[in-house]
């Protein structure tokens, strides 16, 4: 029972700072700054300024928002692809990235996405960047095997990019086959699949 309460309680305090917003112009919050929701000390007493689960949450829940209305069909992430200065960004392991991935895409792999390798990597927060991940690309198991839905990678690589800025990021919608898709592929895997 005392563990029943205290999964409520904390529930109901997660909702609570997912609900809080960001004092005006305070935008992300940032390392060392005095987290926004005050949810760095508010678990267990531990206090870390550089974590704030709090500004986590109601980050995460407008970058959801924002991502419904920028999810795009395979022809038209094909059209984005082509046009100059647009980005296609893979957020896999380096591994997997080398077996297969959208030709011409970047790699970053997600644990090192960081305010320093964005800045290097994609200075300007306007570009077009286009994401897909493991659950996009059916028949390659090995370089693109499933993850749990609610832990697909497109979630986190999607709210990651909008907390650091990045408004015009655009994500592959449909389920499809490496073997039919129009979509063109490289890597070490390439020649096991069909690819254009």
């Amino acid at each position: 029972m005392r563990t029943l309460l205290a999964c409520v309680l904390l529930l109901l305090t997660l909702q609570t700072s997912a609900k809080e917003s960001a004092a005006p112009g305070e935008g992300p919050p940032q390392a060392g700054r005095t987290p926004s929701g005050g949810s760095a000390t508010r678990f267990g007493g531990v206090h870390n300024p550089n974590i704030d689960s709090g500004a986590y949450l109601r980050l995460a829940n407008q970058a959801m928002t924002h991502r419904e209305a920028r999810r795009v069909s395979e022809d038209e992430f094909i059209r984005l692809a082509r046009q100059p200065g647009v980005f296609v960004l893979d957020a896999r392991s380096r591994v997997k990235y080398d077996a297969l991935h959208v030709k011409g895409a970047i790699n970053v792999n997600f644990a090192d996405i960081t305010v320093d390798s964005l800045n290097a990597l994609l200075p300007d927060k306007s570009a077009t960047i286009l994401i897909y991940c493991n659950n996009n690309f059916a028949d390659a198991p090995d370089p693109m095997p499933v993850k749990m839905i609610a832990a697909a990678l497109n979630l986190a690589t999607y709210t990651s990019l909008y907390t650091y800025g990045y408004r015009n990021v655009y994500e592959l919608g449909p389920y499809l086959s490496v073997k039919s898709t129009r979509i063109p592929f490289e890597g070490t895997y390439a020649d096991s699949v069909r690819v254009r």
